[in-house]
């Protein structure tokens, strides 16, 4: 009896492991996802940084993404356009034109340059300064207490007499800085040459009660936006269409920076070699502005 309960025992075993094989092996045939053999490809092609900056979590997502069709080839902010170059080519598919985008801080008042400014004691973080009322009577300006730069791997953002100040030879265009800032103040401008026309103010409000706040804000006179359709406005603050942006046109828009008499429209980025000379022994404007959001419009604030 006993021999007899082990054998059957035995063929059960073996009856239930070979159901289980054919199951597993139905399940590997129905469920398998075919490896596309152009990923290894496309995973060396990308730079490994790993930054954010595709809008993706790492290189290997965004890889993925591209080879489902889901995003462009021009995401990589790090490679840049041989990176592109080799993506397009990889895949197969047109690069289009684009232009490398990089970071515009949209505030350009130093410590000195702002009023009302309270003697702050909390966390030093902007983000938490951000919900404390009467850090600084400019409710949209920089903070100067280094989220941006806290964020940049690469050592491209740096806080200067309380003034976030981009390194462009360092900048890479991953956009961490402008998603670190609670207040909005950075957002990523398409640099068309090697510098950019920006304007170098984010409050909204109008001429005197910007100067209560602020001794270099935009005061909302209007006088760029007579003389160019490239500016339009946003309550009395001009901004800049990027999509209007000529860099041949360059004689117009120097007349125009010279009639702001609040100096808020500069030129910013990586300067020429003949700049370089030009300006020797100088220090280059480190106000800038692209398209923007402010605290009153998005961060919760309480001051």
């Amino acid at each position: 009896m006993t021999t007899v309960t082990i054998i059957l025992a035995a063929c059960t075993m073996l009856l239930l492991a070979v159901l289980a094989g054919y199951a597993l092996g139905w399940a590997k045939s129905v469920f398998r996802v075919e490896a596309d053999p152009r990923m290894e490809e496309v995973v060396a092609a990308l730079p490994g940084a790993n930054c954010g900056g595709c809008g993706y979590v790492g290189c290997n997502e965004y890889a993925a993404a591209l080879l489902a069709g889901k995003v462009d080839v021009n995401k990589c902010t790090v490679g840049g356009v041989s990176c592109a170059t080799a993506l397009a080519r990889i895949l197969g598919v047109e690069l289009k034109p684009t232009w490398p985008h990089r970071p515009a801080v949209h505030c350009g008042a130093t410590y000195s340059q702002r009023l009302k400014r309270s003697d702050y004691r909390g966390e030093p973080t902007c983000g938490a300064a951000n919900v404390i009322s009467g850090v600084q009577g400019c409710a949209y300006g920089c903070l100067g207490l280094g989220d941006c730069r806290r964020a940049c791997k690469f050592d491209a953002i740096h806080v200067i007499d309380g003034l976030a100040i981009v390194e462009y030879a360092r900048c890479t265009g991953c956009g961490a800085c402008e998603r670190a800032c609670p207040r909005h103040i950075i957002s990523m401008v398409p640099f068309k040459s090697d510098k950019m026309l920006i304007v170098a103010c984010s409050n909204l409000d109008f001429g005197k009660d910007v100067r209560a706040v602020c001794k270099v804000g935009c005061i909302g006179c209007k006088a760029c936006q007579r003389a160019n359709d490239l500016f339009a406005s946003e309550g009395s603050l001009p901004s800049i269409d990027y999509d209007k942006y000529d860099p041949e046109k360059m004689p117009d828009l120097n007349l125009i920076v010279t009639r702001c008499p609040m100096k808020r429209l500069v030129f910013v980025g990586r300067p020429s070699e003949k700049d370089q000379a030009a300006l020797a022994g100088e220090k280059m404007p480190a106000v800038v502005m692209g398209e923007f959001r402010t605290t009153a419009d998005e961060a919760e604030w309480r001051g």
